[in-house]
């Protein structure tokens, strides 16, 4: 894994409150010792219930702290919160969030939350119902509000029998947050503008039917969230996606291509585009303006095709061209060869290409093969996050 710049020496608070995603703190703290930084560990009594103190203790190397009273006799709640370069509350349970949003302090946590001045960052986990709850959704728009920073929560399988939005982010994305949260020094995209593409495109057939491929946008999301840790200006274009906004960037909602297309050529000029989305190649040529209906015996019906536009191609000659393009090949065969003909057919600077006949859409990780007028890097199976915070990095140089 791409170990994030940015953290060395760097004084980490780690709050962990209750959810049973909590052992994932563990590896987290793992992540940010071998990053540089040093970690302190504050748990919470729901925390507790999930992670003892003795674990958290033996991965941080220092004590945990748990008890305000405690803490005030022997180095002081105040202390605790003004010591570190950043807060990390992972997992931030529904409970501690409404503490944070309303101003409760009645333990250590909140009180710490409180009393800080650092740049905070919570990965909230809980169950999909609490997390679509009006009051979460209230409490996180207010501490966005606030500049409190969000990384996740993630869509997929939870404890109970169920799936949907609440997952904790994994470790490595929380880790790529923090980096990002610390290091605005490395601002190396500051005064250039990102575009970046990012989900599917839904082509309707009728009103309730449509054509799509099968992405989540979280690629596209984690570049856009990259290249702004780096300072850049970004205009998001997405199309229907579950996962969460990324932070700091001016996002475009689009259904079908020829909305993202209007959207990317209304978002010009850029000194960079990232097209990341995987856009349908073809839509129905007359989508029915009322339900198909399936009738006893009827053969079904006969839908005529037509192409949607080619937006990288577009982009890469377009008259107000970006500086740098950078297109998408998802493969199931063949994948490098495959790549290298697509750039050279679509007229862009780089194409990341990747496997997707595995889990790689919807899926967490990805494994690219860059391929530039130079030649092809194959880069390993990393986090999603990791791939976009190396990108970033890969533009931020070449741009330099």
């Amino acid at each position: 894994m791409l170990t994030p710049p940015g953290l060395t020496d760097r004084r980490i608070l780690l709050i962990v409150s209750g959810s049973i995603s909590a052992y994932k703190a563990l590896e987290l703290t793992r992540l940010l010792r071998k990053a540089g930084a040093a970690v302190t560990g504050v748990l919470t009594a729901g925390g507790a219930r999930f992670v003892t103190r003795e674990a958290l203790a033996g991965i941080t190397g220092q004590r945990v702290h748990d008890d305000l009273w405690a803490a005030e006799a022997e180095i002081g709640h105040i202390r605790l919160a003004r010591a570190p370069d950043a807060v990390v509350v992972a997992p931030a349970s529904a409970d501690l969030l409404a503490k944070m949003a309303n101003g409760l302090a009645d333990d250590l946590a909140s009180t710490i939350l409180l009393a800080t001045r650092a740049p905070v960052l919570v990965a909230p986990a809980m169950n999909p119902a609490m997390w679509d709850h009006p009051a979460t959704r209230a409490n996180i728009a207010t501490l966005r509000a606030r500049g409190i920073g969000v990384v996740g929560p993630g869509v997929g399988a939870m404890a109970e029998p169920e799936s949907g939005p609440g997952r904790l982010a994994e470790p490595d994305e929380i880790l790529a947050a923090v980096a990002g949260l610390l290091a605005p020094a490395s601002r190396a995209l500051a005064g250039r503008h990102a575009l970046v593409t990012s989900g599917p495109t839904h082509e309707p057939i009728d009103p309730v039917r449509y054509i799509a491929n099968r992405s989540s946008g979280k690629q596209g999301h984690a570049i856009a969230a990259a290249l702004a840790a780096l300072g850049a200006r970004v205009t998001l274009v997405s199309g229907p996606v579950a996962v969460p906004d990324p932070p700091g960037v001016t996002l475009r909602r689009v259904e079908s291509a020829r909305e993202m297309l209007a959207a990317c050529e209304a978002a010009l000029p850029a000194d960079i585009a990232v097209m990341a989305a995987a856009v349908a190649d073809w839509r129905v040529a007359e989508a029915a303006t009322q339900k198909l209906k399936k009738a006893p015996g009827a053969d079904a019906p006969t839908l005529t095709m037509a192409l949607n536009p080619d937006i990288l191609a577009t982009l890469s000659r377009h008259a107000r061209r970006p500086g740098l393009v950078i297109g998408f090949a998802a493969e199931t065969e063949r994948v490098v060869e495959h790549a290298v003909a697509k750039r050279q057919r679509k007229g862009c600077d780089w194409i990341l290409a990747n496997d997707v006949s595995g889990d790689v859409m919807g899926g967490d990780a990805n494994r690219i093969h860059l391929v530039t007028a130079d030649g092809v890097e194959d880069w390993p199976e990393m986090p999603k996050a990791a791939v976009a915070a190396r990108l970033a990095e890969r533009i931020a140089t070449t741009l330099a």
